[in-house]
């Protein structure tokens, strides 16, 4: 699908997700985020498929975050419960996954970077969470994965301090897992996908669970 603000693109058992709101930094509105839930829920029944990547139009923003207009700061409001549930969705695909994080990813632009298996990024991106500043919290889910990735100070330096942290920081960190040159990030990403692509589903599945620290 294209010309939405969510396109998808199938190439065999590859599915590759981008979103298209670049005159808004791909900043998420509540119908991207149900878009990327049905997405992510129906690629978790999808047989075929081995491979979900994820990236943004524009190159030069990933996500830049929560479209703010739509934010609620009452953590009870039922609107915001998407939230958690599309990164449950993203979550639970046993396919393999890949932030292609071409820019500046950026709160609600972090849910989904951390909720992929790998996350590669460009020399220039910038990653920041600012929950502080915006008075909100973020997901539980989030915030698990994030103090895995970067253990509790880190994560703190991060959401209580405030930092934004320059891509070469985020290796360190193992917050990302490589920096590509923009140019060649769709064939870093192609060559992460060939043995994902020829893998048993259930094979692929189970190990990704291990890697996860869940049981297979």
């Amino acid at each position: 699908m294209t010309d939405q603000l969510v396109n998808t693109e199938r190439n065999g058992a590859h599915l590759q997700v981008t979103l298209n709101r670049s005159e808004k930094a791909n900043a998420l509105t509540q119908v991207m985020l149900h878009q990327l839930h049905d997405i992510f829920q129906n690629a978790a029944s999808d047989r075929d498929l081995r491979v979900l990547s994820i990236t943004g139009t524009g190159g030069r923003v990933f996500c830049g975050g929560a479209d703010l207009t739509e934010v609620s700061f009452d953590p009870d409001d039922p609107s915001q419960a998407i939230w958690d549930d599309m990164a449950r969705a993203l979550a639970a695909v046993p396919a393999l996954t890949i932030a292609m994080i071409n820019g500046a990813c950026i709160g609600g632009g972090m849910t989904l970077a951390l909720g992929c298996d790998i996350r590669l990024c460009v020399p220039q991106t910038v990653f920041g969470y600012p929950v502080l500043q915006n008075g909100i919290l973020l997901g539980d889910i989030d915030a698990t994965r994030l103090r895995a990735l970067v253990g509790p100070g880190r994560a703190s330096l991060f959401l209580l301090g405030a930092a934004r942290i320059p891509a070469d920081e985020a290796l360190t960190w193992g917050l990302v897992d490589r920096i590509i040159e923009p140019d060649s990030l769709e064939a870093a990403t192609t060559e992460l996908c060939k043995a994902a692509l020829a893998a048993d589903r259930d094979h692929l599945a189970a190990l990704k669970a291990q890697c996860r620290g869940e049981s297979p």
